[in-house]
């Protein structure tokens, strides 16, 4: 049996409005609810960031009194805040985005009469270069911190199956990352332009592009680099040091990469490990082939056809010259078959899917 819907407004608890993918698909998840009538609250622990902008018209945004900076314990106490919020001001449902929030879920979950509680998992849940002892202690973490909350997302079924034996039972559903807009491709890839985006840090590798791209050795050839952050200032002296010039471009942040995306013949991730790479759907929606590393279990879930792209192995930039050439060499592949390999990450159908999981919730409460 289908449930009706029952959900009619949801809380959002941000941080603050950086420049993270998370956030992003947090907004754009609002807007969309708004769009099908649902009341949507911004309880943010500061007003601020460069994505505050993205904050869509008819939301509710309740910054915290006083505000709360990042720091030690920050996030405990943004979830005691805004449990305070929503106890005075009830929503049906609750979302948590990402793994960065996850330190507010034991006091939602004390909200009286307590809203549906769904939260994200952004990132792998197994890594490597945790060890085996960080690994155990973060299991354990996890299952604290999310014991009370009523379903997990994952965005792929690695993540669940992951999720669900380190919480102990089954309580993970699979919606795939809602990073999709409803625009199609404008045409095949041309050119030579080749697009990377992220914040600027050293996890993104893109001081291994600049130096894959100088050796790719194409005068044709151009990179574009959108992003801004603290690897700025390295990136734009690595850049002078290569003799690069004008061939390689640092945009600094630009709030929508599409218009890019269109005029790019391809896009890289050249990340040395990645949450779940929602840049990569970005490309292939915009019809665009992808060189990734294998920086997170998503890349499966998103590059399984060699069509969309090539995966090399993490800070291997011999593999990414090769890459670059083949890609720039070899004949554009349909942008439209791209498009729909990832049609189920649209962002309308991502909503639709966080409201059927609210709305399962409610039900299920009242046959209990």
């Amino acid at each position: 049996m289908t449930p009706s819907r029952t959900t009619r407004s949801i809380g959002i608890v941000l941080h603050d409005f950086p420049l993270g993918g998370t956030e992003r698909i947090a907004l754009r998840l609002a807007r969309a609810w708004i769009e099908r009538g649902i009341a949507v609250t911004l309880f943010v622990g500061d007003d601020r960031g460069p994505l505050r902008d993205l904050a869509p018209p008819g939301a509710c945004v309740v910054p915290a009194d006083p505000p709360i900076a990042r720091g030690k314990h920050s996030r405990e106490r943004l979830g005691e805040a805004a449990a305070a919020h929503f106890t005075q001001h009830p929503v049906d449902g609750i979302f948590v985005p990402g793994n960065f929030h996850w330190e507010i879920v034991p006091a939602l979950a004390r909200i009286p009469d307590k809203p549906a509680l769904v939260v994200q998992i952004s990132s792998p849940l197994r890594m490597a270069q945790r060890g085996w002892l960080r690994q155990i202690g973060f299991r354990r973490r996890m299952r604290y911190l999310l014991r009370d909350a009523d379903a997990l997302v994952a965005m792929g079924t690695l993540h669940k199956a992951q999720a669900d034996a380190m919480m102990g039972r089954p309580m993970t559903t699979i919606i795939p990352l809602p990073a999709l807009d409803d625009r199609q491709p404008i045409g095949p890839a041309k050119g030579r332009t080749i697009l990377a985006a992220g914040r600027l840090i050293q996890q993104k590798g893109f001081d291994l592009l600049i130096d894959a791209f100088a050796r790719l050795e194409d005068p044709e050839a151009r990179l574009v680099i959108v992003g801004s952050g603290p690897e700025e200032a390295a990136l734009a002296r690595q850049v002078a040091a290569l003799d690069l010039g004008s061939r390689v471009i640092l945009t600094g942040f630009v709030p929508d990469i599409r218009p890019l995306l269109d005029e790019a013949r391809l896009f890289v991730m050249a990340s040395r490990f990645e949450g779940y790479g929602a840049v990569i759907v970005e490309a292939l929606g915009a019809g665009r082939p992808v060189i990734a590393t294998a920086s997170t279990p998503a890349i499966d879930d998103v590059l399984g056809d060699p069509e969309r792209g090539i995966v090399i192995p993490v800070e291997d930039v011999d593999a990414l010259v090769d890459a670059l050439r083949k890609s720039l060499d070899s004949p554009a592949p349909d942008p439209n078959r791209l498009a729909a390999a990832v049609e189920a990450y649209r962002i309308g159908a991502g909503a639709q899917a966080y409201l059927a999981c609210f709305d399962n919730i409610h039900f299920e409460r009242r046959g209990a």
